[in-house]
């Protein structure tokens, strides 16, 4: 299977380039809504589009990915916070494994029941370490999974937690706050991690501005990913990728 969505990340990884990722929630737009996203994800270049979110209450998510198709050729790949969210029309599928918590669920055992199914599809499979960090109040992510997030001072848990991620074979670390983070992950911590780890980092949560975007992304994130921060401003993407590709 090729790897088109993982070469691009490593490949700018190499490169020192930043790339951008909006983070499309099915639940939070409408069908208008979500074409004025697309038009200004298009616009504004960005390089990666996640779709999904911790708990999807409507069957929409394959007429999102759809929408979004239709509007730019940019790798649409699944962010799934459950089995149910996986679809054939995406590109790709971060296949998370929750290493920063320990409920055996989110480890390995949603994994395992998810296995036979995407072996065979047609998605790209990128394997990735995922940790929730302490953002300053419970979101979605830490209740559904039931797991406790990495306290945000404690940037040496974080560093340990993702080796350990990388020597199991992870190929990517997604640190994340959560959706509606009130703070972002500190920029102390992303560059204590992007110097433990030699594989490329995600980060994403509490991500509302340009300023805080090139924060982060100059002390070591790979990928920045932007999410809540726009349903209410979609002219926000333009701004924040301009931001990220200037670095």
């Amino acid at each position: 299977m090729m790897q088109e969505i993982y070469n691009k990340i490593q490949e700018a990884k190499n490169s020192g380039k930043k790339l951008l990722s909006v983070l499309v929630d099915p639940d939070k737009l409408d069908d208008d809504a979500l074409k004025v996203t697309a038009q200004h994800i298009c616009d504004a270049k960005a390089d990666l589009i996640f779709v999904g979110g911790s708990l999807l209450v409507k069957d929409n998510l394959d007429n999102c990915i759809d929408i979004l198709k239709s509007y730019c050729n940019i790798p649409v790949t699944l962010f799934p916070g459950s089995v149910q969210q996986i679809s054939e029309k995406a590109d790709g599928i971060l296949f998370l494994s929750l290493i920063s918590g320990r409920n055996p669920d989110f480890l390995i055992g949603n994994q395992v029941i998810a296995a036979p199914l995407l072996k065979s599809s047609s998605l790209e499979i990128l394997a990735t370490g995922y940790m929730l960090i302490e953002s300053g109040k419970q979101t979605t992510a830490s209740y559904v999974s039931n797991t406790t997030p990495i306290p945000r001072d404690k940037k040496e848990i974080a560093m340990a937690t993702a080796m350990a991620g990388e020597m199991m074979g992870q190929k990517l670390i997604y640190m994340d706050g959560g959706s509606g983070a009130q703070n972002h992950i500190p920029a102390e911590m992303v560059g204590a991690v992007n110097k433990a780890v030699d594989i490329p980092i995600i980060i994403g949560g509490g991500i509302r501005d340009a300023k805080t975007a090139i924060e982060i992304a100059s002390a070591g994130a790979d990928v920045v990913v932007v999410g809540n921060a726009f349903e209410g401003n979609p002219a926000l993407i333009s701004e924040i990728a301009a931001a990220i590709h200037s670095i």
